[in-house]
């Protein structure tokens, strides 16, 4: 694994480079990050830039002066900076960096971690400023050039006295000794070492570098117009890794972006139809969801059971019933369904399940009033009731009045609904029911009354017969 000296490789990307659009932290992005703490930076413990596209650590010591743990990872940052007050930081995180020395640390004084891995730190000796870290316990450099020195791993150890962990493996107390006493020799193979690799690293960053320039005048005199054969040939062809090959394919990602954007204007796509121009209401799934429509005839509803999405929160769903429809709108997407039959919005009830997140929505249909018909108080023509209800009038004047009455039977006629009447009928004399019998289509049997004898005396005293 190559890299390039940190003073050549901050000239190379500030040179033509500046048209790559990188990412500051700037206070709005720190805030955004802080949502667990309430939108508070101040008292900001724990904070996360990762996958930023981060090109210089600032502010976070001025604005974040209680962080403990602070993390960096998959960023473009070519130096340690601007972390020396942070006294309270415990963990660091710059993994899959552009960092190619150890620096700035001094000021940690409470750093326990420290995790530089898949970097381009070449500069071993440079672990030589933490040794002031007395609290650093685990410094992780697994996938840096440094790592490839021989007695790598002796050397570090007896750097760092305090060092009780590297890359994850810990360290023994009889191997720390064993570093201790070649300490001397070690530390002068190490430097010679480096500075062959120096020499080496040099010269191809210099092809490296023409070779990105004849590249970049290319691209700023004509238009891109990358084929899939250009961009096969971009990420198969063989580099060497360092930090400017990794900007490159940074710029290059954003290039063609960049011209996706520009060539295509976003298609603004046409709103789901959901009731045509003739009024018919169409059955919609914009979201894509499995559901149930179920039919209770014993309870005479319907009952919609819709999957959705379990830790969805409920605030994203909107719930309309209509009398022939149901629409739910599920973080902005529509689904709808046609009802077979009308439902009653009022009284139809939503809810959701704890355990699955389905939504399940009960809807009564619409009942069906029973009409009672009663028959009109006229007089029917051609019928038996008119001659039954004349000759009971007839009987009824031979008789004096003062009879007594007889309790009869009604008989009611199969083709009407006759218990919404009865029950109103308690008890009916004979005046009584001739009123009644020609406002409702009842039938009385024929009956006859006996007249009373000639020699018949109406003694007041005597008392009526029962």
């Amino acid at each position: 694994m190559d890299s390039l000296p940190h003073d050549k490789f901050m000239d190379t990307i500030t040179d033509k480079d500046t048209r790559v659009r990188l990412m500051q932290i700037s206070e709005e992005l720190v805030r955004k990050r802080a949502e667990h703490n309430e939108g508070e930076i101040f008292s900001l413990e724990e904070i996360s830039f990762h996958q930023q596209n981060i090109e210089r650590i600032e502010y976070i010591e001025k604005w974040c002066r209680e962080l403990k743990i602070l993390y960096l990872q998959n960023n473009l940052i070519p130096k340690i900076e601007n972390v020396g007050r942070l006294k309270k930081l415990e963990y660091l995180n710059l993994t899959l960096n552009n960092i190619t020395k150890i620096e700035n640390l001094e000021g940690c004084e409470s750093l326990k971690k420290l995790d530089l891995t898949l970097n381009f730190i070449a500069e071993l000796t440079s672990v030589e400023s933490l040794r002031g870290n007395y609290n650093l316990r685990e410094l992780y450099l697994t996938g840096n050039p440094c790592t490839n020195l021989k007695d790598y791993r002796a050397f570090v150890v007896a750097t760092l006295p305090q060092l009780q962990y590297l890359d994850g493996r810990a360290i023994e107390r009889s191997e720390r000794i064993k570093a201790v006493q070649v300490y001397s020799r070690t530390r002068n193979n190490i430097l010679q070492q480096q500075k062959e690799n120096e020499t080496k690293q040099n010269d191809k960053e210099l092809k490296h570098k023409d070779h990105c320039d004849k590249e970049a005048t290319v691209t700023e005199e004509s238009e891109i117009t990358l084929n899939e054969d250009d961009e096969e040939k971009f990420w198969t062809e063989e580099t060497s890794y360092t930090p400017q090959s990794r900007l490159e394919a940074y710029r290059h990602m954003e290039r063609i972006r960049q011209k996706e954007e520009s060539s295509s204007e976003k298609k603004v796509k046409p709103k789901k139809r959901l009731i045509t121009d003739d009024g018919r209401i169409l059955n919609v799934n914009e979201p894509k969801i499995n559901f149930q429509l179920m039919e209770n005839e014993e309870n005479d509803h319907f009952i919609l059971d819709l999957a959705i999405y379990r830790y969805l929160d409920t605030s994203l769903i909107d719930i309309d019933i209509q009398p022939h429809y149901v629409r739910v709108k599920i973080r902005g997407k529509v689904f709808q369904l046609v009802l077979q039959e009308e439902v009653r919005p009022g009284a139809s009830i939503a809810q959701r399940s704890q355990t699955t997140g389905h939504l399940l929505l009960t809807m009564p249909k619409v009942k069906k009033n029973e009409e009672i018909r009663l028959a009109p108080s006229i007089k029917h023509k051609n019928s038996s009731w008119n001659r039954t209800r004349e000759k009971s009038n007839l009987s009824m004047k031979s008789c004096p009045s003062n009879s007594t009455s007889t309790n009869e039977k009604l008989e009611v006629t199969e083709d009407l609904c006759p218990m919404a009447v009865l029950d109103k009928i308690t008890e009916i004399n004979s005046k009584q029911s001739r009123q009644m019998i020609g406002s409702l289509t009842l039938r009385l049997p024929e009956t006859q009354e006996r007249c009373n004898s000639e020699d018949f005396i109406d003694d007041p005293d005597v008392p009526p017969l029962i």
